[in-house]
């Protein structure tokens, strides 16, 4: 023996992708992906004047471990049949529970049929195309810098306007927020497409998962394992989730931001219940500190768990909280990392106008 130490062999590609899929990713709220590069492409315009249309930003990866259930999950959840008794008495009766999918819990099973059940019974007026669907909304988000500690900011008030037109368009609706931005505080800002994908050669984009109108999601079926079947292809699934987490998130995102018929929205809640891993969380709270039931999922492949919350007595979609569950490390795992409260949502002839009521279809605050 010469006393010479053998070589370290340098990282594996398979170590580097490893390790990289266990950082943390950005916290996405209730929107799905392609609506926050809508708003930071629209932000970008704002701050820098001098530059020319600049190419739209690289979307973020999906986060890996981090999801919750936004809108839309909870670390500590063998709390399968509490949601149940809870429930009982709700929306009428206690009919039998329906089969949960391997891996589910009943209770959130039988939650999410009971919310469908209560979905049908709500008035929803068509929306034309020329009108806009309105959302009011309190957001908490995580202002922590990427890859550090979560640190979560001031609730603010975030308006939207979302353009029911059928045709493609370029300006996809308009938002406000309200004590975000000191800068830009209460200012209209206009929603403008920003990818190439689902667009026509000048940048417009057309109703579709991307851009979901009343008269598109009227157009998809109601039956839940359909529905599920035409869901799954465009859920953005990636080597950092499974297809059903991605499905799950993708429902829960739809769900908050949108007005539908009454038969589709049940479709989506049923449908949901369908996915395998569902479960309950008895007592959630939205950023508006209202106590809802939530339904969540969690997915050993993710580093973020949603929950999207609903009012106990009138069952309605209310809000979402979201968690990183990537740091294990003892009293880290499930770390409040957003939460928002659904506040108002109703449907419009213009822009900038405010519904007479609240048309039914969410609490108000």
């Amino acid at each position: 023996m010469n006393g010479a130490r053998p070589s370290r062999p340098g990282p594996r590609p398979n170590d580097v992708e490893e390790l990289a899929r266990l950082l943390p990713r950005p916290v996405e709220f209730d929107l799905p992906p392609e609506r926050h590069l809508h708003y930071k492409d629209v932000l970008m315009q704002h701050i820098d004047h001098d530059r020319d249309a600049a190419a739209p930003p690289a979307p973020p990866p999906r986060r890996p471990p981090l999801r919750p259930g936004v809108l839309v999950p909870a670390a500590s959840l063998a709390l399968a049949g509490a949601l149940a008794l809870t429930l009982t008495g709700v929306a009428g009766g206690n009919p039998a529970s329906p089969a949960a999918p391997s891996g589910s819990a009943p209770g959130a099973v039988t939650a999410l049929h009971r919310i469908a059940d209560a979905s049908l019974k709500t008035d929803v007026a068509p929306v034309k195309d020329s009108q806009f669907v309105y959302v009011r909304s309190l957001v908490q988000e995580n202002t922590g810098a990427f890859g550090g500690p979560v640190k979560l900011g001031k609730p603010y008030k975030s308006e939207q306007w979302m353009a029911q037109d059928p045709a493609p368009v370029t300006v996809v609706g308009w938002m406000r927020d309200t004590g975000k931005d000191a800068q830009m505080s209460g200012e209209d800002i206009p929603i403008e497409t920003s990818v190439p994908d689902g667009s026509d050669s000048s940048g417009a984009e057309a109703p579709g998962f991307d851009r979901p109108t009343y008269r598109w999601l009227a157009s998809l079926p109601t039956d839940p394992g359909a529905l599920l079947k035409v869901l799954a292809p465009h859920s953005g699934a990636d080597g950092h989730e499974s297809r059903d987490q991605a499905v799950f998130e993708m429902i829960g995102g739809i769900l908050s931001s949108n007005v539908m018929p009454a038969e589709n929205e049940a479709a989506f809640y049923r449908a949901m219940a369908e996915i395998p891993g569902v479960r309950e969380v008895p007592d959630a709270v939205d950023a508006a500190a209202r106590h809802g039931i939530g339904i969540t999922r969690e997915d050993a492949s993710s580093a973020s768990r949603d929950v999207w919350i609903f009012d106990k007595h009138s069952l309605r979609f209310i809000g979402s909280r979201s968690y990183t569950t990537a740091d294990h490390e003892p009293g880290r795992a499930d770390v409040l990392s957003g939460s928002v409260a659904i506040l108002q949502r109703g449907v419009v002839d213009q822009h900038g106008m405010l519904p007479e009521k609240n048309d039914g279809t969410s609490a108000t605050g």
